[in-house]
This record gives structure tokens, sequence and C-alpha cells, in this order.
């Protein structure tokens, strides 16, 4: 017997209006530990409760008519619009299908007096019996215009056997909760997906993982780590990059190292921007130690270092007092063929600074003048605020006029 698309999600599961801010996500604390219970995803035993069974569409509205709410009646979308209604309307795709065209405007112009949304898109169901790619249509759109109900109609869509859903459906709106920082309705859709017989699998538990990582809580995203190792399979790229920013915002970058030398273990390259984020890591807090065996990983990754890779390793050593290992690293990139960017003068004028060589910094900046490589706006404002810490006025004005000439 097909489903309906039913009012379980608006029911049990009251959404935000339109201009409700989101909610955010508090794990519960441990008296005795004060660190986030853990939460295991894959058993039973988790903090959340079970998702209750979705409330049919006759008795949702039977529950609605009980508390006095107009059962909704499908009718076009007539004058009385507002102005920016009659624009979102006006911007529909023209190759839209009619069908999903209908529903769009119904979206658009939907109020809550009017009835509730699960009973709009119910109503659509029955009227123009659609198909997985009308669904999918309407949901692009929404999700391009970043329309406020997007996941609400994602959620209720998953309901209907016309929608056809599948594991990814369900990823797709627990990313989009983890975007918004809507933790515990990711959470919950979680819970509804496996509720309803679908099998978690190393991309839905990664977008776990990321979000729990963006939203700083660290140990949720290592449970859900360990939840893709019981999966029994090879764990891919993505879920160890995902783990190795997690860790990096928390930062601890030793952690996401060690997770970068089991990939190589394995054979698993990770992506050029889990490098950059790991030698970033190192290189904001001085630690040349890790900032050099990352830099030197990449390389050994088949990743070409570029200027910008380049100045975190320049940044590391300036930033630890090493401006002769900073300077080293400067000349191996020009070596290497790459043209300083002034960014990588500005860390090298930095570097000198901290170990007030002036006359060094001054002998580099003739060197490449002969050279002919010209410094911009970023030399000239670093070397200016070096003067004025040595009180020399007069020098900061002539360097601030010559920039000005160029």
């Amino acid at each position: 017997m097909a489903t309906s698309v039913s009012n379980a999600v608006c029911f049990l599961y009251p959404h935000p209006t339109i201009n409700e801010p989101p909610k955010t996500h508090h794990p519960k604390f441990s008296v005795t530990t004060f660190r986030p219970t853990p939460i295991n995803l894959s058993s039973s035993g988790h903090r959340f409760h079970p998702p209750l069974m979705a409330l049919s569409i006759e008795e949702t509205a039977m529950a609605e008519n009980t508390e006095g709410k107009p059962r909704f009646k499908w009718g076009e979308i007539g004058s009385d619009i507002t102005e920016a209604q009659q624009d979102a309307i006006d911007e529909l795709p023209p190759k839209m299908s009619k069908r999903c065209q209908a529903i769009m405007k119904q979206i658009i112009c939907f109020a809550p007096e009017k009835g509730s949304l699960c009973e709009v898109l119910n109503a659509w169901v029955s009227i123009m019996k659609p198909s997985r790619a009308d669904w999918l249509a309407v949901l692009k759109e929404l999700r391009i215009k970043d329309h406020p109900l997007y996941l609400q109609v994602a959620e209720i869509a998953v309901l209907d056997d016309s929608f056809e859903p599948n594991v990814r459906d369900y990823t797709k709106i627990i990313h989009g909760y983890g975007k918004r920082n809507r933790i515990e309705d990711a959470e919950s859709t979680l819970l509804n997906m496996k509720s309803r017989g679908f099998v978690c699998d190393q991309v839905t538990l990664t977008a776990m993982i990321d979000m729990y990582s963006k939203a700083g809580h660290l140990k949720l995203a290592e449970d859900t780590f360990e939840d893709i190792k019981l999966l029994g399979q090879q764990v891919d790229k993505r879920a160890y990059g995902s783990m190795i920013m997690a860790y990096i915002r928390a930062g601890m970058p030793e952690q996401g190292e060690t997770l970068l030398i089991e990939m190589d273990a394995q054979e698993i390259v990770a992506g050029s921007e889990v490098y950059k984020a790991l030698l970033r890591a190192y290189s904001m807090v001085g630690d040349t130690e890790g900032a050099q065996r990352v830099f030197n990983a990449l390389q050994l990754a088949g990743i070409s270092p570029d200027a910008k890779i380049c100045g975190l390793l320049i940044n590391a050593y300036g930033i630890s007092g090493q401006s002769q290992k900073a300077r080293a690293a400067f000349e191996n990139m020009r070596k290497a063929g790459l043209k300083p960017s002034d960014k990588c003068i500005a860390l090298m004028l930095a570097a000198y600074e901290k170990e007030n060589k002036l006359q060094m910094a001054l002998k580099f900046l003739m060197g490449l003048e002969r050279e002919g490589i010209m410094v911009g706006k970023e030399v000239a404002e670093t070397l200016a605020g070096w003067f004025k810490k040595l009180g020399v006025v007069e020098e900061v004005d002539m360097v601030l006029r010559e920039f000005a000439a160029t």
C-alpha cells in the first residue's frame, strides 16, 4: 500500500517558521566528566528518542481540526499576493513543467493559516501524481533559491512513495541542516532514515562528522568516525579528510597528522585542501617541525607547492624567530621557479622584524629590486609599520610616497 505524504514531520517535529532563527545544538554533559556524552549512531543506545510512527494524513487532519485549524484546499493562486511573491513566481524557470510550477506557486505563497505544508504537498500528490523527477525539480529550485521551506519540503518528500527516496536523499537533508547548524534536526533525520529501513553508509556518516566538526563537537565527530570503521569497509579519503579537519578545527593538528600517516599506510591519498589546512594549522602557531613535515609530505603526495604553500612554511619559521631558515625557504621557492608573491616578501620582512634585523631586511629588499622584483602594498605597509615602531616617521612617509608613485 502506497504511503501518502503525512504530517509526521510537521506535527511530531515542529519546524521553525520562516522568520524563526535556527536552533543551536547543546550536547549533554556528564556530571562527573563535564565532557559531551558520546553518541553511537549504529546502536540503539543513543541519546535520542527513536522516531514515532508517522501519522497518516487523515489522523493529522483530525488532530488539526481538534485544535481548530483549517484544512488546506487546493486552489489557483490569485492576484492577492505580495509583490515579492509575484517576483518569485516570475523567476521560475520557463522550462519547468506545469505540474512543478503549480506546487512551486503554492510553496511561494504558503501561509500557515491556510493549513499545513504537509497538506499542501499531499494535495499536490493526490491531484497531479508527481514522479521522482518532479520532486527533484522542485527541491532543486528551492535549494537554488535558498528558500526557507526547502528542508521542510525535503523531509516531507522522503515520506512519500512517489518520491522513491534513497539514502542520498536523506544525506542531502542532513547536509542542509549541518550547514545551518541545526544539529538536532540532522540527528533526528538520521534516526528517521534508519527507522525506515535505510542503512547508514560512509557518505551519510561523513556528513555528520563534517557537521559536528564545524560545530565544535569533536567527541561526537570521533564517535561517528568510529561508527564508520564498524561498517567493515575501508574508510575512504572523504571520511578521513573530514576527521582530520575536525582535529584541525579543535586545535589538535598532531592527531590529524596521525590520521594522514594512517591514510598513507593504506595508500589513500588525501586531498590537497587537507594538506594545506594541516600546514596552515602548524604555521599559525610557529610549529616549524610540524610545518616542515607536512610540507615534505604534500610533495611526496604529488602536490606541487605554490607561493601560498611556501608562504605558510616561511611564516612558520618567521613566527618561531628563525629568520635564517625562513630565508632558506624563500630562496628554495625561487630556485623551484616560483615567483615570490607580495605576501611572501612581507612574511620575510616580518621574520626579520621579529629578530630586529633591519639591515638584513633592507639588504633583502634591495636585492629584490636589483633583480627587477617590485614590492606591492602589503610589503610597503609591513615596512612602514616597522619604521613607525622604531619612531622613524620621515622614513615612513617616504616609503608610502614611493609606493603611491608606483
